[in-house]
């Protein structure tokens, strides 16, 4: 007997009015579907033989579906079924790696994931799933590198961070560069327990194994010894030491009254875009003012060393990228950035899964700043 259209449809309706009817009535058509492309693979490949089935759970939009997948004698049969099944999993890892890198935990993803896709995941299987984009994160941070850079900033940022079943702080050291277009384009990040000049100096010899040639100035803050690491991985780089954190150590140091008479001769120590000031005017009007005002201040004498040249290099470079080389502002915001994602959970559970956060936040060179 042949059934009309309605009939067929009555029919379908009645199977699939209830969920395990609407279940067992995909998985049908979904297994019939692969058989026969099979059957068709085979027809079209005289060598090929058909080599039984394969069982696999699928799970979409609430339900649970049961496949049996067929498979070829050479393996070289893949359903397209499949491929499009793949590709839906392939879209909830990555929806799971980006809630991740927004700051939510493992445990909250799997909520989303009952909502959404009506099946909760576990945290072990969330990670299990975020993990897959892991290796494309190690190989980004190992790439080759531009062998020219005008201006490298380095700066150290501290993240609460599981290791031995124990939380602490932990350093993990930036390094954005810019390139001779103008682009920024983060260089490294990279987790050592401490901060130190000798794990900077790892970190440049680093870069200069992976390409990188020639850079123009380094800026960082005045951390004990960096100017030795910079110099022994970077010899003909300038270093220009941080001036904003200079500016706001000295200013924390002195009486409220005296606060706004010491920030205006700091502005004009400190001059900005004026071609008639170079590093060594800059270092002796900074020494009179401490001396000026040692007197009063016995702490700012510790100033007074050539070391802190440093803090006046960019006087030395043309006025247009003055304000942009004078301080690590620009690297401090985007450890910023980084840390208001990590804040959000209480700590870390290890220092891969801060650097894989990281770098998922933003890692390109699109930013155009000289």
């Amino acid at each position: 007997m042949e059934l009309t259209q309605l009939q067929i449809s009555e029919i379908i309706s009645n199977y699939t009015s209830s969920s395990e009817g609407f279940v067992t009535l995909q998985s049908l058509i979904m297994n019939s579907l692969m058989f026969h492309e099979r059957e068709l693979f085979v027809s079209e490949n005289k060598d090929e033989q058909c080599n039984g089935f394969r069982s696999r759970r699928w799970y979409s939009h609430g339900f649970e579906f049961s496949l049996r997948i067929p498979r070829s004698r050479s393996g070289n049969f893949y359903p397209v079924l499949l491929g499009l099944i793949r590709n839906e999993s392939e879209e909830r890892a990555r929806l799971f790696i980006l809630l991740y890198t927004k700051g939510l935990t493992t445990e909250q993803i799997g909520e989303v994931s009952e909502c959404v896709y009506g099946r909760s995941y576990s945290k072990q299987q969330v990670s299990y799933l975020a993990n897959s984009c892991r290796d494309d994160v190690e190989k980004w941070l190992c790439r080759n590198l531009s062998s020219h850079y005008l201006a490298v900033y380095i700066d150290a940022t501290f993240i609460s961070t599981r290791r031995d079943r124990q939380v602490s702080k932990e350093a993990y050291y930036t390094i954005l560069g810019i390139l001779e277009d103008g682009s920024r384009e983060v260089l490294s990040v990279v987790n050592h327990p401490t901060e130190g000049a000798l794990c900077w100096k790892d970190e440049l010899d680093t870069l200069e194994d992976r390409g990188v040639k020639e850079i123009d100035r380094v800026i960082s803050d005045a951390l004990t010894g960096i100017e030795n690491a910079v110099c022994a991985a970077f010899p003909c780089a300038a270093h220009q030491f941080c001036v904003a954190h200079l500016k706001r150590q000295i200013i924390n140091s002195v009486a409220h009254k005296d606060k706004p008479a010491i920030a205006s001769e700091l502005s004009e120590v400190f001059r900005m875009e004026d071609d008639s000031v170079d590093s060594l005017w800059g270092y002796e009007h900074f020494v009179t003012f401490v001396d000026r005002w040692e007197k009063k201040y016995p702490t700012l004498k510790k100033y007074k060393t050539e070391r802190n040249m440093a803090y006046f290099t960019y006087m030395d470079f043309p006025k247009e990228v003055q304000r942009c080389i004078y301080t690590t502002n620009w690297i401090k915001r985007l450890n910023r950035k980084y840390k208001r994602t990590i804040n959000m959970r209480t700590s870390m559970p290890s220092a891969q899964a801060v650097i894989f956060s990281w770098n998922h936040n933003g890692n390109g060179r699109n930013k155009k700043c000289l």
